[in-house]
């Protein structure tokens, strides 16, 4: 027969009777829930006794008697609206354990781009493992969470990034517990603003409308010295698009004849396949820089290639901006200053959105999908206009030869031909039967 002894739940009372010969111990003062010991009686296991159903909660000693006591309200309260919930079926005991069993989920999730995870793997590894692996779960409080985690990283990092954290280590709980990895989620009724109160402010812009006169002659300029580095930079001014998207952009991603730049959804941040209308003044700048590529690199895939078959990498694009803003801007200035000019222009709100590809949802979307796509165009041709007057048309002037292709200073100096990437002769793509024919 089962031996079964009533005791007060204490973790020094149950080490006690890990001793002796008692299979279960319960607690008169609460009802239904058990601890069972395991066969070597070092483990045991936690239960709730409801409608003469025995639901697992989690084992001991991983959940204390504190932290079991703690969370049983909150059982019972999930029982009550579920009875046929699963508690603590994934046993998952620690944060360290959720964090791991997230960050895997999340480096499988295909819908997730190689960005995304690079930051989520840092954030984990560098911050939130460190700081909070051996802590149990159901130990997880708010005191804790401020004096060994977000108060000592507002130190050293700026609120959005401490915002960051708090996200990440909420996410992984908050899934945890839908699935039921644990029984229940410490986190659920907190706040960023219960650890950190200061104003998280946006980063000021690096570039403004009125710097319009000075930037534009510049990245013309930089074009023809160095033709990739500043189609890059010009791409971006013209169409407000995320580095991380036209670093990566293909010949075959445009169609010239139709006057498209559709960007697969694989590329985009939103996930989303993104259509860009092409003016005038981008088609012809598009046919220079591709006669200039062919000439001097040869057919390629991509209009920023970094190897044979590989695009510019994020290091590299990142490079490229380090030189052309000299630490006064950033790519992603670029994207900011397209985005306010529209605004100072004329552009229509939504319209400004839907050309920067911001998520969208609803009517919004709808509205977007099936009536933009002409005022899309007429915005870019204003828009790019507008860069004419402050001189980006003068790209297109200067030519050799009548080639339309740029004319680069070393070309001119020394024969030699200019390219922002260094590119030995065997990365040059085959014509026929190979990459190129992209």
């Amino acid at each position: 027969m089962t031996t079964i002894a009533p005791i007060s739940f204490s973790d020094a009372e149950i080490r006690r009777q890990a001793a002796g010969s008692a299979r279960e111990l319960k607690d008169p003062r609460h009802q239904g829930l058990r601890l069972r010991f395991g066969t070597k009686r070092e483990r045991g296991s936690w239960f709730l006794i409801d409608r003469r159903t025995w639901h697992r909660v989690g084992g001991w000693p991983d959940l204390s008697a504190k932290a079991m006591l703690d969370i049983l309200p909150d059982v019972r309260a999930r029982l009550a609206a579920d009875p046929g919930a699963q508690l603590g079926a994934g046993g998952l005991s620690t944060v360290g354990e959720v964090l791991r069993w997230q960050l895997d989920r999340q480096l499988r999730n295909r819908n997730l781009s190689a960005k995304r995870k690079k930051s989520l793997k840092s954030m984990i590894t560098r911050h939130l493992l460190p700081r909070l692996d051996t802590i149990k779960v159901a130990e997880l409080t708010k005191a804790l969470l401020d004096r060994d985690l977000f108060w000592p990283l507002q130190e050293e990092y700026t609120a959005g990034y401490v915002r960051q954290a708090f996200g990440v280590l909420v996410s992984a709980l908050r899934q945890a517990h839908r699935v039921d990895q644990i029984a229940t989620n410490p986190m659920a009724s907190m706040r960023f603003t219960d650890f950190v109160r200061a104003k998280i402010v946006p980063k000021a812009a690096g570039l403004r409308p009125a710097q319009l006169t000075d930037l534009v002659p510049r990245l013309v300029a930089h074009y023809q010295q160095n033709p990739a580095e500043g189609m890059l930079a010009l791409l971006m001014l013209c169409h407000g698009t995320r580095v991380g998207e036209t670093r990566v952009a293909r010949w075959r991603h445009f169609s010239l004849q139709e006057r498209a730049w559709i960007i697969p959804a694989e590329e985009t941040k939103t996930r989303t396949e993104h259509v860009l209308p092409l003016t005038d003044q981008v088609v012809a700048l598009l046919e220079q820089y591709r006669a200039w590529q062919v000439s001097r690199i040869g057919e390629c895939v991509y209009l920023f290639p970094a190897g044979s078959t590989k695009p510019l990498s994020e290091k590299q694009a990142c490079e490229v901006f380090k030189g052309l803003g000299a630490g006064e801007w950033t790519s992603h200035d670029l994207r900011k200053l397209a985005r306010t000019c529209w605004t100072e222009i004329g552009v229509d709100y939504l319209i400004g959105e839907m050309l920067l590809n911001h998520a969208m949802k609803g009517v919004v979307a709808a509205y977007i999908q099936t009536a933009a796509q002409t005022r899309k165009r007429e915005a870019l041709e204003l828009w790019h206009s507008h860069l004419d007057g402050h001189g980006f048309g003068a790209v297109l002037g200067q030519t050799d030869a009548g080639s339309r292709e740029p004319v680069s200073t070393a070309d001119a100096s020394t024969g030699a031909a200019s390219s922002a990437f260094s590119r030995p002769s065997e990365w040059r793509l085959k014509v026929d039967g190979g990459e190129g024919a992209e």
